[in-house]
């Protein structure tokens, strides 16, 4: 997707952008609420990521003045303002959805990936797959089976969780901190080995054996699930 970010934090901005790059988007990154607006009328985005104060225009004027010239795009606020009342002036100028500070990055991707799926029209509503497939390698997430060529793989518990992430997520990068959060519910351990640990053992039962190998390195960047 392409995404307008609002951020005037020195760190979390910068933060924000590389990790939504990480995850294949294209990121227009401004610290100013007049650019972005500008930004946001000359440029067709599929997501505004606005944090409530920064310079210029804070990020609600820039909301109100998109909606008010019939732009739809998605919108989330990013924002530490986090009482009711703020949360509802958010959503009363046109805001789609609204994360406070601090939060986890998972979380941060897991909405922002939500509102990508509606803005792609995806129907409301509509049921989750049970059965996850990538060429001849599916994953029933209901009867918690696991098939290759027609071959049973078993999966312990945390490496069928850990193959649903990769398969949800095929052609993108997955970095270990992600893995860290959303599979174990971990923050960042730079001494734990438990991510790697994990992934050979399920190379071992689900590439190796059929010498075609779905989940490749990339060197200090993380996997990436798929062919």
């Amino acid at each position: 997707m392409r995404i307008l970010l609002l951020e005037d934090d020195r760190e979390l901005g910068p933060w924000v952008a590389g990790g939504l790059r990480e995850e294949g988007h294209v990121v227009d990154h401004f610290t100013n609420g007049k650019e972005a607006l500008l930004a946001s009328m000359g440029q067709e985005y599929d997501l505004l990521i606005l944090d409530r104060m920064v310079p210029g225009l804070d990020g609600l004027a820039v909301l109100k003045s998109l909606r008010a010239s019939k732009d739809t795009t998605p919108a989330l606020f990013l924002t530490a303002l986090g009482e009711v009342d703020s949360r509802v002036e958010g959503f009363e100028a046109g805001g789609d959805d609204y994360l406070t500070k601090p939060f986890a990055f998972v979380e941060l991707s897991a909405r922002v990936n939500a509102l990508g799926r509606r803005r792609e029209g995806s129907t409301e509503g509509a049921a989750e797959p049970t059965i996850l497939r990538f060429g001849d390698l599916s994953l029933d997430l209901l009867a918690r089976q696991c098939e290759r060529q027609g071959q049973a793989i078993e999966l312990m518990a945390k490496e069928f969780k850990l193959l649903e992430f990769f398969m949800r997520r095929p052609g993108r990068l997955i970095t270990r901190t992600m893995l860290l959060e959303q599979v174990w519910d971990m923050s960042f351990d730079p001494t734990t080995s438990v991510v790697e640990t994990h992934i050979s053992r399920l190379r071992a039962k689900i590439d190796k054996p059929f010498g075609d190998d779905l989940i490749r390195t990339r060197r200090g960047e993380g996997y990436v699930f798929g062919r």
